[in-house]
């Protein structure tokens, strides 16, 4: 039972990593990726003659070559010839080289910048030759390698965002955002959004509270709807032996149905043990809400330890789902709270 319970916790915390660190890696390797398509589409042409000013598979000089892959596969205009292509693009160092980068060379059939081929990997060339036409080419090949006259990158990468793209640093639920996110209690999704708006699941509602609590449940398996293997089983199973959410009486626990404002109020005063004082209770008067309501403590709760405003209003709209950021919100508050 402890080696089930080990499994399922290192699954647990890998599929954090995963959703945490995903992102980095897919906004990286958008340049590379775009040279990647230029280097295979170039590839097709292997072994096309070399024809001096020449533009089409029919037959290439160098800066025709790259010009054309480079327009056909990605979509980018570059000038005609390679001179003119020496200008364009960042300047990269040799030992920095990526798929697709403009590698230029001088002083071959006249002097100063006279040749450009594209990089294709592992110190390999896709190069326009007037011996074998279209070819990959070592940068250490002996006519050429002496020759190298730098290279320039003209797929610059997309740059990765300080923060999620949807949510606007002068928003009243920043704070609260931010120090969940950087806690990695609430997290973002690999295209750096947060979806503030998106609705907050059963299940996932269970995995939240549990990242702060750290509860370690006794039995994992309690609902028949939630197996051992379920994601945020583990999470599941410590809150509802905590007391702090249960099933329904057909022995479910609908892990993926979504949460509203109610309950999501209740559930978070239950776990973070927050009382409604009487002075909340006299300062808070929401209209769709009385004394005589089953969430009314925890909902007058929420309100009255709000550091952010965003429970503040005439209504508190408690049959509405819960979004993640209300969520995060009422996580946050409870956190704070004296």
């Amino acid at each position: 039972m402890v080696n089930s319970y080990k499994k399922v916790v290192i699954t647990f915390i890998a599929a954090i990593l995963l959703l945490t660190f995903a992102p980095l890696a897919s906004f990286k390797t958008e340049a590379s990726s775009i040279g990647q398509s230029v280097v295979t589409y170039g590839e097709k042409f292997l072994g096309v003659e070399y024809v001096f000013g020449g533009t089409t598979p029919n037959g290439f000089d160098c800066s025709g070559f790259v010009q054309y892959i480079y327009k056909q596969a990605a979509g980018i205009s570059l000038p005609r010839t390679s001179v003119e292509q020496y200008k364009v693009g960042t300047a990269v160092a040799k030992s920095d080289l990526q798929l697709g980068d403009l590698v230029f060379y001088a002083n071959t059939y006249k002097p100063g910048i006279s040749h450009v081929g594209v990089y294709a990997g592992e110190n390999m060339v896709l190069n326009a030759t007037s011996s074998n036409g279209i070819a990959l080419v070592s940068m250490n090949d002996s006519y050429w390698g002496p020759r190298y006259a730098g290279a320039k990158r003209v797929i610059q990468e997309a740059k990765t965002p300080d923060w999620f793209t949807d949510v606007d640093n002068s928003a009243n639920t920043y704070t609260a955002i931010k120090t969940m996110s950087d806690q990695k209690i609430i997290t973002g999704f690999e295209d750096y959004t947060f979806r503030p708006n998106e609705k907050v699941t059963r299940g996932q509602a269970a995995a939240i509270i549990n990242r702060v609590l750290n509860i370690k449940p006794e039995v994992m398996s309690h609902f028949t709807d939630v197996p051992k293997t379920k994601r945020f089983a583990y999470d599941i199973a410590a809150i509802r032996e905590a007391g702090i959410m249960n099933g329904f009486d057909d022995k479910t626990f609908r892990p993926d149905e979504e949460m509203t404002r109610n309950e999501m109020a209740s559930i978070i005063q239950r776990a973070f043990h927050l009382t409604m004082s009487q002075t909340a209770a006299a300062s808070v008067n929401y209209k769709d809400i009385s004394t005589s309501h089953w969430a009314y403590e925890g909902i007058v709760t929420m309100a009255s330890i709000d550091k952010t405003g965003f429970f503040t209003g005439e209504k508190f709209y408690g049959t509405h789902k819960a979004t993640r950021e209300a969520f995060t919100v009422g996580i946050y508050n409870a956190l704070n709270a004296k």
